[in-house]
């Protein structure tokens, strides 16, 4: 069959949508999307796809609906789409049609669009015989990226080739029917590190607090707790991963998260799918090194984690109640690691200190939105602002009161032969948490206060001069 001329007498240039005119799988995203609703719909996704994929598909399109106008469009094809004047324009995907006639509706300039219907998957060799059907053998010309497309070009008078892994590109490149190639931004790799966050390991040196305050710093203590802090990294990354995968649109609708390797359709969705389970395993085979106390703690860890991803980040105060424990188990998991037990002293110093500190979290936050706003997929409108500053300057009181009560008890006097030089812990610590509070109402914080204090040298000189007070206490 030879190829048909549009009525244009121009050859048409049918489109790729997912990975190729959007910087991401818009199918795997509305699962996730459907998944953060509700957890539930896990149960049902199995029998959805026992009817084949483009049912599985159309299920998922009825129940989610994303939001087009801040999808990662791939700028470069969109500038260069927009050069085809005259040209009839078709969107040909495998995504569910309902989602494909709403990129095709914003984007505007489709002349058609070709998509999944519920009961055919147009992709691969399907996708190719519709478009043969439609306009004959090297009657269409045809931009995608994937390996299921090399089927497609094979029919097409010419390939447009974008974002494709390079042996996608190479095999297309041996069809010799390849025109232009928009290579792939970044490297993978590069940005599954970011995904990772290692910037934010350094929370888990908070393992060390509880052999610390037991002052037991032998080798084999600080093994322990060395093997205890990379199975929290691990299991952290893990969480972060996660989280970015389910938290898509917020994300997108943040300043500064929207940059993020997931949101900004930098790295694939499938990868990340991939990496949860693995640094979960490797996680937990660290922790099968440790002493059997250590199991719980990171399991512990874990299971809330998991509860805030899908539901406690987007309820107010369950929020930064969830985020405090998350830090304490941190500390527990030391004391579990060596083993030692962990004092009721630091127990409730500790809550205190970083429920303050969640709370200062979401300040920073209040403060990065507009004027008016709530918070985006945390549930806090602008009139709990006052309310959470309120709670987390009191929570910071609360903390310097326990570590008062503490320096003035005998279980200080037990461990310290000078325990009155730790007062001056108690007014260090107060000048700190005021400071913080102060760079947060004038917008100069991360939105992470304990990263932000590792990389804030009036910070780190209080925590010197911390370390300095407790060795002349000792």
């Amino acid at each position: 069959m030879h190829g048909r001329m549009s009525s244009s007498g121009q050859v048409p240039l049918c489109v790729d949508m997912d990975g190729t005119l959007v910087l991401t799988d818009l199918g795997v995203e509305s699962v996730l999307a459907l998944i953060r609703r509700n957890p539930l719909y896990l149960l049902l996704l199995p029998w959805w796809l026992r009817r084949g994929l483009a049912a599985f598909k159309r299920e998922v399109a009825r129940r989610v609906q994303l939001d087009v106008t801040r999808l990662p469009y791939d700028r470069r094809l969109l500038a260069w789409l927009r050069t085809q004047q005259g040209r009839p324009l078709l969107l040909c995907t495998a995504s569910d049609a309902g989602l494909a006639n709403a990129v095709a509706a914003h984007l505007g300039g489709f002349a058609a669009v070709v998509a999944s219907d519920g009961h055919s998957n147009l992709a691969g060799s399907r996708k190719a015989a519709a478009l043969v059907a439609r306009h004959g053998a090297l009657g269409y010309d045809y931009a995608g990226n994937a390996r299921a497309d090399l089927v497609v070009w094979a029919q097409a008078r010419r390939a447009i080739v974008v974002n494709a892994p390079p042996r996608v590109l190479r095999a297309a490149q041996a069809q010799g029917r390849v025109e232009r190639v928009f290579a792939r931004e970044g490297k993978p790799w590069i940005e599954l590190l970011r995904a990772l966050r290692p910037h934010q390991w350094a929370k888990n040196l908070l393992v060390f607090v509880a052999p610390l305050a037991a002052h037991r710093v032998e080798a084999a203590v600080v093994a322990h707790a060395l093997l205890a802090g990379a199975a929290f990294c691990l299991c952290a990354s893990a969480a972060y991963v996660l989280n970015d995968l389910l938290d898509l649109d917020a994300d997108r609708r943040h300043p500064r998260k929207c940059l993020r390797p997931f949101a900004a359709g930098r790295l694939s969705l499938l990868a990340g799918l991939a990496v949860v389970p693995a640094l979960t395993l490797a996680a937990f085979a660290c922790a099968a090194l440790l002493p059997a106390r250590f199991l719980p703690v990171l399991l512990a860890y874990a299971t809330l984690t998991l509860a805030y991803s899908l539901w406690l980040k987007r309820l107010p105060a369950l929020d930064v109640l969830a985020l405090a424990a998350l830090y304490t188990l941190r500390i527990v998991a030391g004391g579990a690691a060596i083993p030692v037990a962990v004092s009721g002293w630091l127990l409730a110093f500790a809550l205190c200190l970083f429920l303050g500190l969640a709370l200062l979290k979401r300040e920073i936050e209040f403060v990065r939105v507009a004027a008016g706003a709530g918070l985006a997929g945390r549930g806090y409108r602008p009139q709990h602002r006052r309310l959470l500053r309120g709670c987390g300057i009191a929570a910071g009181i609360a903390a310097v009161g326990v570590l008062a009560l503490y320096v003035d008890s005998t279980k200080s006097a037990a461990l310290y032969a000078q325990p009155q030089h730790l007062w001056w812990l108690v007014g260090l610590l107060a000048l700190w948490l005021a400071r913080l509070w102060r760079l947060a109402a004038r917008g100069r914080m991360h939105d992470d206060p304990l990263v932000f204090a590792l990389t804030d040298w009036p910070s780190l000189l209080a925590f010197g001069l911390a370390a300095a007070i407790v060795l002349a206490a000792l």
